[in-house]
Order: C-alpha cells, then structure tokens, then sequence
C-alpha cells in the first residue's frame, strides 16, 4: 500500500518516544531513591505498576476504540498525554505526584499498541506483518537506548529533573508531523487462518469469542512471562550494576543504551526476519521460534547474574537483550492472522492487558518486594539473588509457548483437512 514505509517509520519513531518516556525513570533510580529515600518496592511501584495500572486497563477499550475510530489521530493524542505528563515529572517532589505522573503517562500510552498494530497490518500483507512488525518494534530498543545515554548523561550534569524536562516533552512536536504525515488507510477484508482452539464455526466478533480460546491464553501468558524477565533487564540491570561494580551513572547510562542499541536492535530485526521464515514452515512456527529465544536467554541470565567484573556482564548483557526482544514481532504479528480485521484492536488490546498485567503491572512489585525481604536496603546488591527468578519465567514462557504453536498447528490441520475435497 502506497505510504506503508513512511507510516512505519513514524510509527517506529513514535513507539520510541513511547519507550524513552516509559524507561527513562529506570536509569534515574539511583538520584530519586537518594532525594526522596525510596525503597526497592516504592522504585518498582513507579516504574511499572504505577504506568502499567490505566495502561493496562485501557487497553482493551482502547484496543475496541482503534477498531472504530480514525486510528492516526488517537495515536497522536496519546502521544501529546503521555509527553506532557513525562515532562511534568520533573516537577514533582513527593513519591504521590510522581506516582500520579506516571499514571497519566501510562493513559497515554495505552492508545499507541492497539491502534499501530492495526494500522500496520491494513498496511503490510500477512507474509510481511513479523518483518513489519518487528521494524516497528525496534523503536522499543531506540527508546530505552535514548531512555540510558541521554538520562544518564542529563542527570549527570543537570539532576534527575533536567531529564524528565528535556527528552519528555518533545513528544508533543512528533505528535504534530504524524497528523500531517501519515493518513488512515480504509479498513480491507483479509483471509484469516481461524482462531486457535477456537471450534470450527464461523467467527464471532466479540470478545468472549477471544478471551475463552485456550491457545490465545497460553500465547498470551507465555508472552507475559517473557515480557517480565525482559523488563527486568531495563529495570534493575543499571541499578546493579553501578552498585554491584561501583560505577557511575553516566558511565552505566552509555553502556546500557550501547548494548540496548546493539543487541536490542539487532534482536527485533532478526526475530522479525527469522519468524516469518520458521512461520513459512509451520502454522506455530513464529510461537516456536520465540519459544526457542526464551530458552536462550536462561544461560545468559545466569551469566550476567554471576559476572565477575564490569566488562564481562556487558558482555552477557547484549545479547540477553538481543535474545530478551526477538518475540516484540512474532507475538503481534500472530494476532493479526487469527482474528477477523475488525477484531484486530480488540485481540492487540487482550493481548497487551495480558502480558502487561503480568510483565509489568505484578511482576516488579512482587521482585522487588522480596529484594528487600532479601536485605537490599541494606545491600543493594542483593537484587541479585532475586532476579534469578527471571531465567525461571523463560522457562515457564517457553512451555506455554511450545503448547499455543501445538494447537494453533493442529488447528490449521483440522481446517486443511475439512477443506480437502472428498473423494467418492
């Protein structure tokens, strides 16, 4: 479709500014806790759960709304919210106001996964949508890249507040050249492999239809397991390392955003690629390969956790990272192949009030919380024995993984089957 590659460049663009604005409190953990004596379980209340409360919330009527409603203008919306509230961090002097911040970007972003989602599936055909998909996610490494190098930096030299003020509210001007640049496409009909698990009867547009489908709760969950060991990479990593190797802020910000750009970038756009080639093979090939990227990370988790020195945890750190997003493309891109156009929104919000509830919303309270039953306060080094648990949840996610591609496999025989014309 005429415009497809300038809509998803934007849209990458945005899904950056997205990611910037979500992690850039990651690598100012160390002056907030110092400013205002946080602790570990308050740090990860306002680094996930506080963003992922309305984000995950609204993301199902959001998700309902993009199916209805011109999609490049909600987008633009949010990105205005989401900017504003980023930058009115700065201002903020008490763990409440930061909190409520954190909220408002979090309403913001919800509009952004299912309305971009939809739109890049009316614009690229289904043999391209992982490729697509995974290009448009490599804003998520760019983001969290931008999130290390200029946040880091910026505090160094101007305080946690100056970072908030200066990569926050740009967002606004991005919001003004996508409603100038980038048009809503008509919706089209597409051929649609049938839901997984879902019984041989025509599609019902609802949403029951999509929640009771055991093999979407099973590639949801899988996702979320995945999504929570992911997170906790971007979350806790830069904190312990500065601790655990006495390094700076800055010095941690450039390495962090080296090995994100690195092993983030080339992770997306190589899980994009090779899913769509193991998709060609098989109906649950893009779930296969992204179970197989789950078990990869395990070893690499325990070597970073066990590292040495400074040096060789980068060293394991990249391509953790690389590993930790190749399943940003094949997990969207399933999605639209397996509910109707019109539903699209709708399955892309399900899917993102799933894995966020879990990846983001419970898991790094429940991590942090047992890092001070574990004595970080004490020894922040201690988070340490905590994230070990993230390995674990690659394990788990690979299993459920490995069973939605079983059924969405045998799914497909089924209908292959019934299409096959009898013989007398």
């Amino acid at each position: 479709m005429p415009g497809a590659w300038t809509t998803l460049t934007l849209l990458s663009l945005v899904y950056a500014f997205n990611f910037l604005d979500r992690t850039l409190i990651y690598i100012l953990f160390t002056p907030i806790k110092a400013e205002l004596g946080l602790g570990e379980l308050e740090l990860a209340l306002l680094g996930s759960t506080s963003f992922v409360i309305f984000y995950t919330v609204l993301g199902v009527p959001f998700g309902r709304l993009a199916d209805r409603v011109n999609r490049v203008r909600m987008i633009a919306v949010g990105l205005v919210v989401w900017s504003v509230f980023s930058g009115l961090t700065g201002l903020m002097h008490s763990f409440e106001a930061l909190f409520a911040c954190r909220l408002m970007v979090g309403v913001g972003e919800a509009t952004l996964g299912p309305a971009a989602i939809s739109l890049l599936a009316d614009y690229f055909p289904a043999g391209r949508r992982a490729n697509a998909n995974a290009l448009y996610a490599a804003g998520v490494p760019i983001g969290a890249a931008a999130a290390m190098f200029g946040g880091g930096a910026i505090a160094q030299a101007w305080g946690w507040r100056g970072a908030f003020f200066a990569l926050g509210f740009p967002g606004v001007v991005l919001a003004a050249v996508l409603l100038l640049t980038v048009r809503e496409p008509r919706s089209k009909p597409a051929a649609t492999v049938p839901a997984l698990g879902a019984p041989v009867v025509p599609h019902r547009s609802n949403w029951r239809a999509i929640v009771n489908n055991p093999a979407l709760r099973r590639h949801t969950l899988g996702y979320a397991l995945f999504a929570l060991a992911a997170n906790a990479v971007s979350m806790w990593i830069p904190s312990l390392l500065a601790v655990k190797y006495d390094q700076e802020l800055k010095t941690v910000g450039m390495a962090m955003g080296a090995c994100t750009l690195i092993g983030g970038i080339s992770g997306s756009l190589l899980g994009g690629r090779l899913a769509d080639a193991w998709r060609a093979r098989s109906a649950g090939g893009r779930l296969r390969f992204s179970a197989t990227a789950a078990m990869v990370c395990v070893p690499l988790w325990f070597g970073l956790l066990s590292a040495p020195s400074f040096t060789v945890a980068l060293l394991f750190l990249t391509p953790l990272l690389a590993a930790a997003l190749m399943w940003l493309g094949p997990a969207s891109a399933d999605l639209a192949e397996i509910v109707a156009p019109e539903d699209r929104g709708l399955a892309v919000g399900l899917y993102f009030f799933g894995v966020n509830a879990v990846g983001y919303g419970l898991g790094p309270p429940v991590l942090g919380w047992l890092a001070e039953r574990a004595g970080s306060a004490t020894d922040p080094r201690r988070v340490a024995d905590v994230l070990v648990l993230c390995p674990v949840a690659c394990c788990v996610a690979a299993l459920c993984l490995l069973a939605a591609a079983r059924m969405r496999e045998r799914r497909v025989r089924v209908v292959e089957s019934l299409a096959s014309p009898h013989l007398a």
